[in-house]
């Protein structure tokens, strides 16, 4: 009989062996434990050699290189020099490796440790080490390229060195607070590492282990789960192998005890296995049914809206989300919101472990934002608005409207949404894994070395081009910002966060609404006039372009008075002729003369952009193609470097074509000033 039925039948009469074969192959391979060198007798949470990645979280993978056990947190590596256990509570002794020796590494990454995984242990002490490429004061250390080094012991304030690297040491090795502290004893200090504990999993695994089972992790819903010997079910994390009474059955090696519970689970696992093809029979007939229906029903309905148009608030339609398996909201619902699809309370609490503090990826003025993993793998962030009343349930409606109808590479994707009868209103984000432009310029990422000029030449493009497709689209985004542009791994910008944005009507010039945004980045004009434009959003891009070519933040009260808005330096700068002043020192502004004149016109083109009269500020669209001449500036200038290594006769073609990059000749930067009201020199 070839029938749905039959097909079901057959797979899971195959899968059956496997399932259960599978299962005791991880009982197998986590009861190992871990052992290199001195550490030894390491289970869970942790995996790796030996111990597959189903054994542990996927963060804590050990290795042992040359009789030494090592991990990676956040990027480092660290040698573990001691591990304990007592209870359940496991805590280990790191230090980083880049320092075994040296005060010198080959990166500048500052320790930062995952505090979803640890717990912080006051017993460690932060130093900062400083270097700096020149210094008129003799440095405590050197390292190649940086002439000085010196070492703080003390909370850092201003530095004027290059780099700074914060690194904990314990505080039984820490040097004494001094005027002069010796390198050598903190380089003692360093290698003999700071401690962490890692985090329980509310005690899941001791559950799992008073079962007689064997702990491990769930990589699709990322939390423990529990492996049991052959023929054992689980329930509620713990293997059903416990004898009336509560008392454990006898211990493997009773042949008879275990004969009888491969039975008993084989029987279990026929049946469950029977129940299931029947249901996924159900299913199969009862969607065939639906679809044939609805085949039926499309032909009375009305046409769709076209693209150019924007449904009403009051829009709710029934349809699927085509792209993705089913979730059990589809099942539960079968409903989209403005085309996004409508997700349960239930379903996005889970997901976030019950919105779990240890889950969340950052807090905003209008709500915190948590990782989650749905039913389907997907790795999702879920934004939860702080209160449930008509502003926050219009930013809600707001956002699904717009972002549901926006298709563009660097606009962050909306997956889903719950009702707005929900008891919360929740947002179902892509999860974009490498923070925001704000975290590498100068929040927790900052001095990683990764924001070359290059990259953050990419980044204003892609941004630009995100928000030209938003005005294109009558779209004002209204909360530019580096804290609203994220970043995935390979540094691609994803333009998030669109709360505040407003539809902009096409028969007026603009809207009259009250400010709103972010301190530092709103349009003075709008702030003094109410009238809302496309050139509001143009004004917050000149701000992250100042903050891309200085790395400083758009507000800082530590700054001078005059200083302390961004926007107000970066323009006496420019107007003074001081752009060195404001340019971070890191990207070569003074040493690399293609970057010196990117620089400036972008520098050029911000100075526009911050114009307070909006008429006078270029569009989006203008933007764009002034940093796209940029990138062709800068493939042109590329090429030319590499001329140089081709040997002496070519050094004529070098001049030449640097002669069209000079700070002073630049084709665009000429056609910028002549544009802008900056004064001549």
């Amino acid at each position: 009989m070839d029938s749905p039925i039959s097909s079901f039948l057959l797979f899971f009469a195959f899968s059956l062996p496997f399932v259960f074969g599978n299962s005791l192959d991880l009982f197998s391979s986590c009861s190992n434990l871990f052992n290199c060198g001195d550490i030894t007798d390491v289970g869970f949470p942790f995996w790796g050699v030996g111990r597959p990645p189903e054994c542990g979280n996927p963060a804590l993978r050990l290795a042992c290189e040359g009789n030494k056990a090592t991990i990676v947190i956040t990027e480092i590596k660290y040698q573990i020099l001691k591990y304990s256990r007592q209870n359940n509570s496991q805590t280990l002794t790191i230090a980083r490796t880049d320092y075994m020796g040296t005060l010198c590494p080959k990166k500048f990454i500052n320790t930062t440790i995952d505090y979803n995984l640890f717990d912080a242990i006051p017993t460690s002490h932060n130093i900062t080490l400083l270097y700096c490429s020149s210094s008129t004061v003799a440095g405590q250390f050197s390292c190649p390229g940086y002439n000085a080094g010196f070492i703080q012991v003390s909370p850092m304030g201003f530095s004027p060195c290059n780099m700074s690297v914060i690194v904990p040491v314990s505080m039984n090795f820490f040097p004494p607070v001094s005027d002069v502290v010796n390198s050598t004893e903190v380089l003692k200090a360093i290698e003999e590492g700071f401690e962490v504990r890692v985090k329980e999993d509310g005690g899941r695994c001791g559950i799992c282990e008073q079962s007689h089972g064997v702990c491990g992790y769930d990589l699709n819903s990322n939390r423990t789960t529990c492996y049991c010997r052959a023929g054992n079910s689980i329930d509620n994390g713990a293997c059903m192998n416990l004898q009336a009474g509560g008392a454990p059955s006898s211990p493997p090696g009773e042949n008879r005890s275990n004969k009888t519970s491969l039975i008993i689970g084989l029987s279990i696992g026929g049946a469950t296995v029977l129940g299931l093809c029947l249901g996924c029979f159900v299913f199969y007939t009862t969607q065939r049914n639906k679809k044939h229906v609805m085949k039926l029903k499309s032909k009375d309905l009305p046409s769709s809206p076209s693209s150019g148009g924007i449904p009403t608030p009051s829009t709710f339609h029934s349809s699927s989300i085509p792209s993705y398996p089913y979730s059990r909201s589809n099942i539960e619902n079968g409903s989209s919101y403005f085309g996004a699809q409508v997700f349960t309370y239930a379903e996005l609490e889970e997901a976030t472990h019950n919105f779990d503090r240890s889950r969340e990826l950052g807090d905003g003025g209008y709500g915190t934002v948590y990782f989650g993993t749905l039913k389907d793998g997907r790795t999702v962030a879920v934004k939860r608005l702080y209160e449930n009343n008509y502003k926050r349930v219009e930013q809600f409606t707001n956002e699904v409207e717009i972002l549901s109808k926006l298709q563009h590479p660097n606009l962050v994707k909306l997956y889903g949404c719950t009702s707005r009868q929900s008891r919360g209103l929740l947002l179902v984000y892509e999860y974009i894994s490498n923070g925001t432009v704000a975290d590498h310029l100068h929040g927790k990422q900052a001095n990683s070395g990764l924001l070359t000029w290059s990259v953050r030449l990419k980044i204003a493009i892609e941004t630009a081009n995100a928000l030209a497709y938003l005005h294109g689209k009558d779209i004002i985004h209204r909360d530019v910002k580096t804290n609203n542009i994220l970043l995935d791994n390979n540094f691609k910008v994803k333009v998030a966060d669109f709360g505040l944005s407003r539809l902009f009507p096409l028969d007026v010039t603009h809207v009259s609404t009250a400010p709103q945004g972010t301190p530092g980045y709103v349009d003075p004009e709008y702030y003094q006039c109410y009238q809302l434009t496309d050139k509001s959003d143009v004004y917050s891009f000149g701000v992250v372009l100042v903050e891309l070519i200085s790395s400083l933040p758009a507000v800082d009260v530590n700054r001078n008075r005059d200083d302390i808005n961004l926007s107000n330096m970066a323009i006496n700068r420019i107007h003074n002729q001081a752009l060195a002043d404001l340019v971070d020192p890191d990207l070569g502004f003074e040493r690399d003369y293609a970057v010196r004149s990117m620089i400036k016109s972008v520098a050029e083109l911000a100075y526009r952009c911050l114009q307070k009269t909006r008429d006078v500020r270029p569009s989006m669209d203008e933007v764009v193609e002034a940093l796209r001449d940029l990138e062709n500036e800068e493939v042109a200038a590329r090429k030319a470097e590499v001329l140089i290594d081709l040997g002496s006769d070519n050094v004529r073609l070098l001049r030449n074509t640097s002669s069209l990059l000079s700070p002073e000749s630049g084709p665009v930067t000429d056609k910028w000033v002549r544009n802008s009201i900056i004064p001549s020199s």
